[in-house]
């Protein structure tokens, strides 16, 4: 069976060291978390983790299986199976000239970004979205000169 990416939203307690035993169990056993995200929820006590991990089902169901062993775990969803609203936020700092920044400015329009920083060499733009829409966006900024992108991961939502 062909590996797949999953998304996983971990509930946890909201402990020191939780999020560490959560990473550590992944890291024993050899599986790889492709992106990860945590934060406090509504309720300053629990906390709620979005792992992406690439496996099969055994490896999926392995992993499941292991975290709930966690005592500070309370509740797993695999939000891959599920009508899930997926984004994550991207930063990327592109070099530009004064000729080329409108250019720059526009394309960011196009896909709902936003223009966050201007600088006399380089422009910043934030940009929110699925997977692929940040990664259009970046294969069709490439020619202009990426100086640095920074991406948060996913985070994920059940829908309804």
């Amino acid at each position: 069976m062909k590996p797949e990416r999953h998304v996983l939203s971990i509930t946890v307690e909201n402990y020191s060291g939780t999020l560490s035993k959560v990473a550590g169990l992944f890291s024993r056993r050899g599986y790889n978390i492709d992106t990860l995200t945590v934060a406090e929820t509504m309720d300053p006590n629990i906390s709620r983790i979005t792992v992406t991990v690439t496996g099969d089902e055994e490896i999926l169901e392995q992993i499941t299986k292991q975290l709930n062993k966690l005592i500070h775990v309370i509740k797993i969803t695999d939000l891959t199976l599920k009508k899930s609203i997926l984004r994550e936020l991207m930063f990327l700092k592109i070099s530009c000239t004064k000729e080329t920044r409108s250019e720059i400015i526009q394309m960011s329009d196009v896909f709902k970004g936003k223009t966050v920083d201007i600088g006399p060499k380089s422009i910043t733009i934030e940009m929110t979205g699925d997977e692929d829409k940040n990664n259009a966006f970046i294969e069709l900024i490439r020619p202009y000169g990426i100086v640095e992108i920074v991406r948060t991961g996913l985070t994920a939502i059940e829908r309804g």
